[in-house]
């Protein structure tokens, strides 16, 4: 496929600035690309690239031109070479299709229109599932859970019984949604198991990376809202509620019953305690523990997690430490020595 400058402007919404007939036969970043790509610079540290990048053209935002190449200036660069990718590398990656004669489907089953059901996959009884839903091998449905349209489930993900799934929704492999919340009862030194018969409810357009796990409620639901996007190997405790369009990095662990809101960024390994609350709009940077509600449109940082430039304030008085050591031992001593002169005199 090739396509020339202005017919990729006009795709983007975006205004050429140069030569508008160079061809287009790919898309790559601006380190790895080659003669006839195309590329984007969206930070604007990577601007020496942009006359280093073997690219044919670069998409930019109107702050970054400084290039002798053609450009396509646009509000926002990133999400214009996601639809430009899409163009030139299309999706090919072949799911399957149709219901595998090795799968294992329950009684009283509701199948909407174009299921796929991969091989050694187990569907519990009464469930249902959506158009267009597709479950990759080796996946486990339980019983009374609810699938919605144009889901996509990748191999070897578990999903207990009366579990909602909105539509849209994409879980990796190895993920786990619904097993039992982390609660016991210690009685005389004994752990006594606490039952957990509450639900998980993901609702539309969410995404779920590779070994996530989302625990279920003890009583009520767990809820992960609408267009939020979870990275692998995330812990999401029993009674957790998570709005809408949250970001949730890699690792990060979320205690019971504690609720993020909407659009709100957690950094990776970041640690939250139990029964807390992070306002909407928040952002909570990388390794930090949260032990403390952290209101709306803040950036919080460090462990224990404070207002970021609390936290920058301390790291830097930190620093400091050897030279006011030093100089504390250089002021005992002269302390000392004023008090041998006072004792003396």
């Amino acid at each position: 496929m090739q396509k020339t400058l202005k017919e990729i402007a006009k795709l983007i919404d975006g205004e050429v600035i140069g030569n508008g007939d160079t061809v287009i036969t790919g898309a790559s970043g601006i380190k790895e690309a080659s003669e006839g790509d195309i590329t984007f610079l969206a930070n604007s540290k990577y601007s020496p690239l942009m006359n280093k990048t073997r690219a044919a053209a670069i998409i930019t935002s109107a702050d970054a031109r400084e290039t002798t190449k053609p450009v396509i200036v646009t509000q926002n660069p990133s999400l214009a070479f996601v639809k430009i990718i899409s163009m030139f590398t299309p999706d090919d990656a072949g799911h399957p299709s149709g219901i595998d004669l090795t799968a294992v489907i329950g009684k009283n089953v509701s199948l909407g229109k174009n299921i796929t059901i991969g091989a050694y996959s187990v569907i519990g009884d009464n469930v249902t599932l959506g158009d267009d839903v597709i479950i990759y091998a080796g996946c486990y449905i339980g019983h009374h859970s609810k699938i919605g349209n144009a889901t996509l489930i990748y191999p070897h993900v578990s999903i207990r019984e009366r579990i909602s799934i909105g539509s849209r929704v994409i879980i990796h492999a190895g993920a786990v949604i619904g097993s039992d919340g982390f609660g016991f009862a210690t009685v005389k030194g004994l752990h006594h198991k606490i039952p957990q018969v509450g639900i998980v409810e993901v609702q539309d357009d969410v995404e779920i990376g590779a070994n996530v796990t989302i625990d279920r409620a003890r009583f009520d639901k767990t809820v992960i809202g609408r267009g939020t996007k979870i990275d692998n190997l995330v812990q999401i405790a029993h009674n957790v509620i998570i709005g809408e369009n949250a970001l949730i990095v890699a690792q990060v662990g979320i205690s019971g019953s504690t609720i993020v809101g909407n659009n709100v960024i957690l950094g990776g390994q970041v640690g939250l305690v139990g029964h807390i609350k992070i306002g909407d709009n928040a952002m909570v940077t990388g390794k930090s523990g949260v032990a403390k509600d952290v209101p709306p449109s803040t950036v919080f940082a460090g462990y224990p997690a404070r207002p970021y430039m609390t936290n920058q304030r301390a790291n830097a008085s930190l620093q400091k430490l050897p030279e006011l050591f030093s100089t504390i031992r250089e002021l005992k001593k002269k302390v000392q020595e004023l008090e041998e002169k006072l004792k003396n005199k």
